[in-house]
């Protein structure tokens, strides 16, 4: 079955006490529409730091969440001097300690992870494409460095559409681009 791919750059996820703290009372606006229906690219970006670096226009992507998240590559973790773990998008056991700086203020705190590879998809199509009781599929995707990667978590929501997310070290390690068409097989 073929899906789109999804890369994701470093980006953050923001509960409103930590977004009130770090913009004030500014509105939260919208750049673009992600392909997850409701998720968006906002026009809010933070500095994430560490002793060692600071990254700045990390960008924040909306909508705001229960819990504050900033997902970085292993490559970005090698510069910030951290090792935070691999982690589903929510699971912050672990995390490591960055310091987020907004233009009103500052939060410090276990935040960051490597987000595992994972399959966004709703329940209707993970029945039609026979994927019930399937945790992880493995993606493959064909061209100048063709590549399979294992150990893709499925990631199962009524408001899910079908993609394929990966990081920028996964994505580039294959040549990879967002937008392109990438199978997915168990």
């Amino acid at each position: 079955m073929k899906v789109i791919l999804g890369i994701s750059n470093r980006h953050i996820h923001l509960t409103e006490e930590d977004y009130k703290t770090l913009f004030g009372d500014e509105p939260l606006g919208k750049v673009k529409d992600l392909v997850q229906p409701g998720q968006y690219s906002s026009d809010k970006k933070v500095t994430i730091k560490t002793e060692k670096r600071a990254f700045d226009n990390v960008r924040l992507l909306g909508p705001l969440r229960k819990y504050t998240q900033v997902e970085i590559s292993k490559t970005d973790s090698f510069g910030l001097g951290i090792d935070p773990p691999m982690r589903n998008s929510g699971d912050l056991e672990g995390a490591a300690v960055v310091t987020i700086v907004g233009p009103c203020g500052e939060v410090t705190k276990p935040c960051c992870i490597i987000a595992n590879r994972h399959l966004h998809i709703n329940p209707e199509q993970r029945k039609e494409l026979g994927l019930v009781g399937v945790e992880k599929v493995k993606a493959r995707i064909v061209g100048e460095k063709s590549t399979i990667f294992e150990d893709v978590v499925i990631k199962e929501s009524p408001d899910f559409t079908l993609e394929l997310h990966l990081d920028t070290d996964d994505g580039n390690g294959a040549l990879a681009k967002t937008g392109e068409e990438v199978e997915i097989f168990i």
